[in-house]
């Protein structure tokens, strides 16, 4: 072999050696061995990425409508309830949702909307009649399953130890100071939902 065929030998062996570039356009990508376009493609996948699943998620999150809080109102007056209502408000704090009100004026219409389990704070009337609102939480703290928090309405500070024994997880006094119920319905609210809240 003359010295001009060794070399030529040598540079063909090192061409062999050498990957030849794979021709691809930028929308298709490049098959793989496995048949699956290489990186550079567009083929889809089954799971999306972290970071878009992440934007997916917080997307789907903001747009959702908001649940409103139910709150039941409980007196046999209807002006009490109305006064309640109006302390209260549209949304008793800015990070809370709007308020949904369920008026009651009986005894069984409460024990009744109370066993389905969509209440989120109950307001009681202990003035309310026949049966008053104390005796009515009283009862719902023993009997109901999950009883949602309950803000009791006193007429007389001194019957603050009958809310005690109604078992009350606030009380307010007439004539009532629309900043301190609305405090008290979003501290109970709050505390419903954290009571909700899965196990971390």
């Amino acid at each position: 072999m003359t010295p001009h065929q060794r070399l030529f030998a040598v540079f063909t062996r090192r061409l062999d050696g050498i990957a030849a570039p794979v021709a691809h356009s930028p929308s298709h990508g490049a098959l793989g061995a496995s048949g699956r376009r290489e990186a550079g493609g567009c083929q889809r996948v089954g799971r999306l990425a972290p970071a878009r699943a992440e934007r997916v998620a917080f997307s789907a999150m903001s747009t959702a409508p908001e649940s409103p809080v139910k709150v039941l109102v409980y007196s046999d007056d209807a002006d009490t309830r109305a006064q309640i209502k109006m302390a209260i408000g549209r949304r008793p704090a800015a990070d809370l949702p709007k308020v949904e009100y369920v008026e009651i004026a009986t005894h069984p219409a409460v024990v009744e909307r109370l066993d389905r389990g969509d209440i989120d704070v109950m307001v009681v009337d202990a003035e309310a009649q026949p049966a008053g609102g104390l005796g009515v939480c009283r009862q719902a703290k023993d009997e109901v399953y999950d009883c949602p928090p309950v803000l009791a309405v006193i007429a007389r500070r001194d019957d603050g130890w009958l809310a005690t024994w109604s078992r009350a997880d606030a009380v307010v006094s007439l004539p009532l100071d629309p900043m301190a119920v609305a405090r008290a319905v979003a501290d109970l609210v709050r505390k419903r939902t954290a009571d909700h809240l899965p196990a971390v």
